[in-house]
């Protein structure tokens, strides 16, 4: 059984970062624990840390310290080679991974960078490292349209066959960066001379995304002054394009999302792309470099002043010609906060390579019994796949929902209806430079919706025995939360995320009125799924009722296990209190003790116990000794907590102490599901509860 596998890059620039966080990714669907080792890492001034590995300990969490993660540093490395001591640099990276090897259920290797001067010696290394380490490697190339196929397909072939012939189990090839026009002809160049068991080469596609500098990185590269459009440096340059001819010639060789190089001096250059960037019929830019160190005029300058919206302007200190070419070499990389390619780099590893064939050649062991904050997020996505509901965004405005709606799409996970100014939005779109797929993302302007009258008499209809007319119905639907709640009521949408803006209270109370509460319920309360390192337990309620009486807290205890059960946890139901059992006296325990019965009269069948403390909860050793033979006691997966103080202040104490993922809060109790995000949320809290509301919908259908 393998605890281990290698991935080494055959030459610089593979992607194989990519190919490790998909990996990582793909890992923690099924094993609990999984670690990063890199035996060699190149030392970069200015870098306390190397790029890969900070990558993967931030987004995964990965809890292990930086110094345990990597062999030797490139500077160490030639030291050590230079004293003779090549046998101390095996020893060392040996002892450093077997000591994270005790830590981990499965650790990844990534291989060196090739980006010094002695690629082959870099290679030979990387080979002696896979085979002393005893991991199965995967085989990184990558491709060239520049480059005779043949002279590729040699490189990776020779590649595979020296690790076979030293010793080393070669359990994948693949090959990324791959365009379209050399796919089939590279795909038959390999299949015709690798080993008959490395046939199934996988080609990652060349992708513009993925493989383009953010303005950011560019000014970083060329040490540029921005001048303007600082607020968008997170725009990506496609390609690069030199304007020093005539405005009316380049114009035509502008392609969507360039960089545009012109000398300092050539103001009608610049006034020219601004024009074409904003008109229609010329494609959008990334931004406009000027070069050898001319500064625009004056009268340039004011006019700059007065747009809105403007694209980067940046301007270098070096020849238009030299700028081209250190533009031509910055290398994009993924970094803790590129949460678009982040998103899109595990998407294209889920669609281009065949993990089936791969973990069965590596005999991973079994899948974990225990539940992971991955293994949770991987069926929450699995499932909202399966059957793809239709959710509605009311809050257009906002660049986090833009950027989260493009990681759904992109994903496949749900269809979307964005709300709000139609020019403005695809004005945002633009400037964030987020593609979106039109058949998976509608955009609507509530006020000229074809069904705006319909609903206004929808909305007169359920609410006149409130005194409400039809011009104040038609006030009420040009707000965007009430718009989007009409149209889950009238089954035009499936379910509603809002509250990235309103406030909770304006995202619940269109939906009270308007979808109001399921049969048999009177109350509308919250969950948190708090993801440990080990479990997701469910949490209610943190978020809505502060003060419940026996009979809400009894509802709340039955629709937290009917969520629970929409979202694959077997509901166990503990009623916390500050004493288990019969032991405890006072009011507050009673109010436990008579929503235990409630509950229990209504769904006696339901694993439930209560009062019972946290501890004795969750704890298999203190709920056995407080409450021997109970089903709920040391195992419990839901807690109800007796008032929102309560659950408040615990799952945000859980939260910070632990490293957990608390996602919600999750409302419950409507008669179709609408959902509030926090003021504060993150594009991954978005994507998260855009996610679950598409699964209460499958839930309630």
């Amino acid at each position: 059984m393998n605890k281990s596998i290698y991935i080494n890059p055959t030459e610089a620039y593979c992607g194989k970062s990519l190919i490790t966080l998909g990996l990582i990714e793909h890992l923690l669907r099924s094993t609990q624990k999984v670690g990063i080792f890199r035996p060699i890492i190149k030392s970069r001034p200015g870098e306390e840390r190397d790029r890969d590995i900070n990558l993967f300990l931030t987004h995964f969490n990965i809890n292990v310290d930086y110094k345990e993660t990597y062999g030797y540093t490139t500077d160490e490395l030639q030291n050590l080679e230079t004293k003779g001591k090549h046998d101390e640099i095996l020893d060392g990276i040996i002892a450093k991974y077997k000591a994270l090897e005790e830590k981990f259920d499965f650790v990844v290797i990534e291989g060196s960078d090739f980006e010094g001067k002695n690629s082959i010696y870099e290679f030979n290394l990387n080979l002696e490292i896979a085979k002393n380490l005893g991991s199965p490697v995967i085989m990184v190339g990558k491709a060239d349209k520049n480059l005779p196929v043949e002279e590729q397909s040699y490189n990776i072939v020779q590649s595979v066959d020296n690790f076979i012939n030293s010793g080393c189990q070669v359990v994948k090839v693949i090959v990324n960066l791959v365009p379209e026009e050399i796919h089939s002809d590279l795909e038959k160049e390999l299949k015709a001379n690798l080993p008959k068991d490395l046939l199934n080469v996988d080609f990652l596609p060349d992708d513009h995304v993925l493989s383009s500098p953010s303005i950011a990185e560019i000014v970083d590269a060329l040490d540029a002054r921005v001048l303007y459009g600082k607020d968008q440096l997170n725009r990506l340059a496609y390609y690069y394009t030199i304007a020093a001819m005539q405005p009316h010639n380049y114009l035509q060789r502008m392609k969507e999302n360039s960089l545009v190089i012109t000398p300092g001096d050539r103001g009608d250059i610049v006034m020219t792309t601004l024009q074409a960037h904003q008109s229609s019929n010329y494609p959008s830019l990334a931004g406009i470099v000027l070069s050898a160190g001319y500064e625009l005029e004056d009268a340039y300058h004011k006019l700059l002043e007065g747009l809105q919206d403007i694209v980067p302007i940046m301007s270098v200190a070096s020849n238009t010609f030299d700028t081209a070419n250190k533009i031509a070499n910055i290398r994009s990389y993924l970094k803790p906060t590129s949460h678009r390619k982040i998103s899109l780099a595990k998407q294209h590893f889920d669609h281009h390579v065949g993990m089936t064939q791969l973990m069965e050649k590596l005999k991973v062991m079994a899948p974990s019994s225990v539940l992971t904050p991955k293994m949770f997020e991987y069926s929450l996505f699995k499932k909202a796949k399966s059957d793809k509901k239709r959710i509605v965004l009311p809050e257009g405005e906002d660049e986090r929902i833009l950027k989260a709606a493009e990681i759904l799409a992109s994903r496949g996970l749900v269809d979307l209806i964005i709300l709000g100014n139609e020019e403005q939005i695809q004005k945002d779109i633009t400037r964030l430079g987020l593609t979106f797929d039109a058949k998976s993302i509608q955009i609507i302007n509530p006020l000229k919706h074809p069904k705006f009258s319909d609903y206004v008499v929808e909305l007169y209809e359920q609410r006149k025995h409130k005194g409400v007319n039809t011009d104040m119905a038609k006030d009420l639907l040009s707000d965007a939360t009430y718009f989007g709640t009409m149209m889950v009521h009238m089954g035009d949408a499936d379910g509603m995320v809002s509250g990235a803006i309103n406030t909770t209270q304006h995202t619940i109370r269109p939906a009270l009125q308007l979808i109001k509460t399921k049969p048999g319920y009177s109350t509308v309360s919250s969950v948190f799924f708090m993801c440990l390192e080990d479990r997701v337990l469910v949490y209610g309620d943190c978020a809505v009722n502060p003060n419940p009486t026996s009979e809400q807290l009894a509802e709340i205890a039955l629709s937290s296990a009917e969520t629970s059960t929409a979202f694959g946890i077997d509901p166990k139901v503990a009623m916390l209190s500050y004493s288990s059992g019969s032991s405890g006296k006072g009011e507050e325990v009673e109010k436990v003790r008579a929503a235990t019965e409630l509950a229990k009269a209504k769904k006696p069948d339901l694993k439930l116990e209560g009062p019972i403390q946290y501890d004795a909860a969750v704890d298999k050793e203190v709920g056995q000794k407080k409450m021997p033979g109970s089903e709920v006691a040391g195992q419990a997966s839901v807690l109800i907590f007796p008032d929102l103080n309560t659950g408040n202040n615990t799952y945000k104490a859980v939260q910070r102490e632990t490293g957990a993922i608390a996602i919600g809060p999750v409302l419950q109790g409507l008669n179709k599901p609408v959902n509030d995000l926090s003021r504060g949320c993150t594009i991954t809290d978005i994507v998260n509860t855009v996610v679950i509301t598409a699964i209460q919908a499958q839930y309630e259908k």
